[in-house]
């Protein structure tokens, strides 16, 4: 395997493109009408695809994504070396917060978030290298 491309279905490209430019401190590798990339680490990327581009793609067979529009259907879990500053960017830049940064039980300390199209956004770090915060959200 050469990349691995994990794309998320949004209302509004630019919009979300705006938004992970922001909270990612990059910019993207590809922002074309259709399709935005963001290079993450080791051959993973984040695309970012308009609902009606996939549908157009793939036509009638494909659930219509805009109809679960506000329920979130995907994570992206990444793990940084300052995830409550991520967080909070990610905060002043119109995520919402579903869960402060927090112990978890798999050994790290996350803070959990929702992007502008509900896909739940994740900073994390292994908590051993983080100060012992509280476990509740």
């Amino acid at each position: 395997m050469k990349e691995a491309l994990f794309i998320l279905y949004v209302k509004d490209q630019s919009t979300s493109t705006a938004f992970y430019q922001q909270v990612l401190d990059s910019k993207p590798r590809l922002n074309v009408p259709g399709m935005t990339e963001f290079a993450l680490k080791d051959g993973c990327v984040l695309g970012l695809m308009p609902e009606e581009g996939i549908k157009q793609l793939l036509g009638d067979r494909l659930p219509d994504p805009a109809q679960a529009r506000g329920i979130p259907r995907a994570e992206l879990y990444l793990r940084v070396d300052d995830p409550a500053a991520c967080h909070a960017r990610a905060l002043a830049h119109g995520a919402t917060e579903i869960c402060g940064l927090a112990p978890r039980d798999w050994g790290d300390v996350a803070a959990y978030s929702l992007d502008p199209d509900c896909h739940v956004l994740v900073f994390a770090r292994t908590a051993s290298k983080l100060p012992k915060a509280s476990r509740s959200c």
